[in-house]
């Protein structure tokens, strides 16, 4: 994993990722969540594509596996729009074109110094104590 991270940046440049993130992904929740709620006689497909949006949505809030699932959801949105475009008109907020920019965006800037991929993930200081020669 720690070849996926080479940094995790703090201060300014890390709230800015934070807050693309949290957008990026209370999105992908709350639509997930509208289809959820109101199914309106969606497919066995559709149905999926909805619960990989609400999972890949809460990985991004918590910055877990960012990178990974941003990737995940950039392919998942490219496949939709190639492969079943009549999904893109009811979904059309769910698969959106800035959303997959956005999670493209993401998977090349990484999540963060706020994340849990930086707490599970990132460099750790490494204190060697002192031996005493008697």
């Amino acid at each position: 994993m720690q070849r996926w991270y080479k940094t995790f940046p703090h201060g300014l440049p890390g709230v800015g990722l934070l807050v693309l993130r949290i957008a990026i992904g209370a999105k992908l929740l709350i639509e997930a969540s509208t289809c959820m709620v109101e199914p309106q006689g969606l497919k066995l497909g559709v149905r999926l594509l909805v619960l990989l949006a609400f999972g890949i949505g809460t990985s991004f809030v918590l910055g877990f596996l960012t990178q990974l699932m941003a990737g995940i959801s950039a392919l998942a949105g490219a496949a939709v729009y190639w492969w079943h475009p009549s999904w893109t008109s009811s979904f059309l907020n769910l698969l959106s074109f800035d959303t997959i920019v956005v999670a493209i965006a993401i998977a090349l800037s990484g999540p963060g110094a706020i994340s849990l991929d930086a707490y599970f993930f990132g460099r750790r200081k490494i204190i060697i104590p002192r031996v005493d020669r008697s």
